[in-house]
């Protein structure tokens, strides 16, 4: 049974806000717009996230991927307490930590040092060296 529970996992449900929401891996058409909204903090969601300080450095961004997420209107994530905020964004990674932690983190790591080694000048490069000529220069 763990083999199906691989290809069709089963949701995750949560009761937040008196509503029952399920909550099933993000879909192949959700991954851009997902992408978008953690791209500010994507390094930060290896381990165990501190939600609070992603609230507090990015603000709307982990509002957006929670909103992507759940698939709930912006009005309801917004009006929710923090404690079932917390929750669903718990649950949310819960289930999708296979999309955040090992696809999304090391890429992004993966990005941000080749930039920082161009940034640095510290990138080898591809170029190779022209052919020797034949004919002397001189």
């Amino acid at each position: 049974m763990d083999d199906l529970n691989t290809l069709v996992p089963e949701p995750v449900v949560v009761e937040i806000a008196g509503s029952r929401i399920e909550i099933t891996p993000l879909r192949v058409g959700e991954f851009p717009a997902m992408l978008r909204a953690i791209r500010p903090f994507a390094e930060q969601l290896a381990g165990e996230p501190d939600w609070l300080a992603l609230l507090a450095e990015h603000g709307e961004a982990p509002l957006d991927a929670l909103v992507l997420a759940c698939r709930r209107p912006r009005e309801w994530v917004d009006d929710l307490d923090l404690d079932d905020a917390l929750q669903l964004a718990t649950a949310v990674f819960e289930v999708n930590a296979d999309f955040f932690v090992a696809r999304v983190a090391p890429n992004v790591t993966r990005l941000s040092e080749k930039i920082g080694q161009r940034l640095d000048g510290s990138s080898a490069s591809t170029d190779s060296s022209a052919p020797a000529t034949a004919t002397p220069t001189s």
